[in-house]
């Protein structure tokens, strides 16, 4: 029988619950445990798909093609695994099929109600995932803020599974922040009470306060939370900032949680953390530091390119490097010219985006790498990037462009998807989750892949122009993978260079930092080459 922990966050959004959810996965898993994660969206949204990054940060897509929130991706890096369409729960998903049913009768003539058809309909996805992936534990984070109305069926369903799954196979864990007052000098636990205090309002008591604060909790707040709170001493665990987050799985260890969490639900097992501690090692004592630039339009939240950002870091542990990421605004870029801009970098990647904002800023910085042998790395867009750019500076069509920017120019070398024409919605409906890919033999990318086959998840509409693809071939532009019948170009590369490599799909969302994706490890260990050089 699966055991279930829903953890919850309280005072502010954004606090860390689904940081805390990825720890614990891995400390479970570390005990030899099977664990799942599930996110909890209480947004009317079906998916993320269509979210702006400026409000929701990046969009995570699964093996599956679910477009979901990025806290998947925390989950996948963390504990190392694969998640599907059933680890992202939303409010417009619940409603959508709740209405579906009643619509054809399956509520038998019913009034039907939040209590219990909504309810019920949430308990049934928190069980499908864990039935579904035979999990012993199964880690459900509900998202936004206790006392946001949007929640409250989603905190109600959770209530009751309580009360029907019985003593010892559920728990709760509720994140909270600990405000440091500048003035007094102080650091202050009313803040999460009433938290909790809402919390039990509704009927749930948490087992465990996990407190983000910047200062250590002295023993008199501990007593404190304790008390108010109703939780026992050991069971407030202290979520300072690290220099990494990568250290906080090993930082919880230490205070116990895992073991806490363990004894609470009767699943006791040795932990074995020697695969973290190496990565964490690499990680506290890297043997070079480097500094890349990541170019893009969303460079005010760092929420928006999170997987990039942390496959780059994944890379840099894999050769023992630290990588420092400069975020470079590509329409400064198309306002100050790359060389300036680009200054000191040992590398460039350019990662996906959509729209036609800041394109010919990330043209600009792809010439700049190719002309000067600087390691380049595009993702999604950046490739279709590196395309138009080829296209333009070697082969000499100066109107190239793609056909999503411009739709009549003479040389679109980017053309909508065959089975995208006359796609009106605009939710799931693109490209998604992973294909099989075949990587063409005396290539780079067969090398660095090692296999001549590989599966990648995608997330696009348009693709590189078959009609003009032999004539780039012809210039130098080498088709280092497609698909499985040739028709779709997933990697292009120009093999006379220290690094050059774009991909269609977007190996972030796999890259792990115990392993670390090959296309992200070459990129960093190239990097690494090229800095002394500067």
């Amino acid at each position: 029988m699966t055991k279930f922990i829903f953890v919850t966050g309280g005072v502010v959004s954004s606090v860390g619950k689904g940081i805390t959810t990825a720890c614990l996965g891995r400390l479970l898993k570390d005990r030899g445990l099977k664990v799942t994660t599930q996110k909890i969206d209480p947004y009317l949204n079906v998916d993320a798909g269509t979210m702006s990054p400026f409000q929701h940060g990046e969009v995570f897509v699964t093996d599956d093609g679910a477009e979901t929130d990025l806290d998947l991706g925390h989950y996948e890096r963390f504990v190392d695994l694969s998640l599907s369409q059933l680890s992202n729960v939303t409010t417009g998903q619940v409603y959508g099929t709740v209405i579906r049913k009643e619509r054809a009768g399956e509520y038998l003539g019913q009034t039907v109600q939040v209590i219990p058809h909504l309810t019920d309909e949430i308990k049934l996805r928190i069980s499908a995932i864990a039935e579904h992936d035979q999990a012993d534990i199964a880690i459900i984070e509900i998202g936004g803020t206790v006392g946001d109305i949007e929640g409250q069926p989603f905190l109600e369903a959770v209530r009751q599974m309580r009360r029907e799954l019985g003593p010892g196979n559920s728990l709760f864990i509720h994140v909270t922040l600990i405000p440091y007052v500048g003035p007094s000098g102080e650091s202050k636990t009313k803040p999460t009470q009433h938290s909790v205090r809402e919390l039990r309002n509704i009927g749930i008591q948490p087992d465990v306060l996990l407190c983000r604060s910047r200062r250590p909790l002295s023993k008199e707040m501990r007593e404190k939370l304790s008390l108010f709170c109703d939780v026992a001493p050991e069971a407030v665990i202290e979520g300072l900032d690290t220099d990494s987050i990568y250290e906080l799985p090993l930082t919880f260890e230490d205070q116990g949680f895992g073991d806490l969490v363990a004894d609470r639900l009767g699943v006791n097992g040795k932990p074995d953390h020697t695969e973290w501690k190496k990565v964490v090692q690499r990680i506290r004592k890297p043997k070079q530091k480097i500094t890349v630039a990541m170019v893009g339009k969303y460079m005010a939240l760092k929420d928006a390119y999170i997987s990039v950002t942390e496959a780059i870091c994944h890379g840099g542990i894999a050769n023992s490097a630290q990588v420092d990421v400069k975020r470079v605004d590509s329409e400064e870029i198309e306002k100050h010219g790359a060389a300036k801009l680009l200054k000191g970098m040992s590398g460039i990647v350019v990662p996906g985006g959509y729209g036609d904002r800041g394109v010919e800023g990330k043209i600009q910085a792809i010439q700049h790498a190719r002309e000067n042998g600087l390691p380049f790395l595009g993702l999604c867009l950046g490739m279709q990037c590196a395309v138009i750019e080829f296209a333009r500076h070697v082969c000499g069509w100066k109107d190239a462009n793609s056909a999503e920017f411009r739709s009549d120019t003479e040389h679109p070398v980017l053309d909508l998807l065959p089975e995208q024409e006359g796609v009106t919605d605009k939710g799931a409906t693109q490209r998604l989750g992973a294909y099989p890919m075949r990587i063409m033999p005396g290539t780079n990318a067969r090398k660095i892949y090692g296999s001549a086959r590989a599966s990648e998840r995608h997330r696009h509409r348009y693709e590189v122009n078959n009609t003009f693809r032999s004539e780039l071939e012809d210039r130098g532009l080498v088709t280092a993978g497609v698909s499985p019948d040739g028709s779709l170009v997933e990697l292009i590369e120009l093999p006379d260079h220290p690094f050059f490599l774009g991909s269609q799909f977007h190996p972030e969302f796999k890259s792990r930092p115990n392993r670390a994706h090959p296309l992200f490890r070459e990129f960093v260990k190239a990097a690494a080459k090229y800095a002394p050089a500067q």
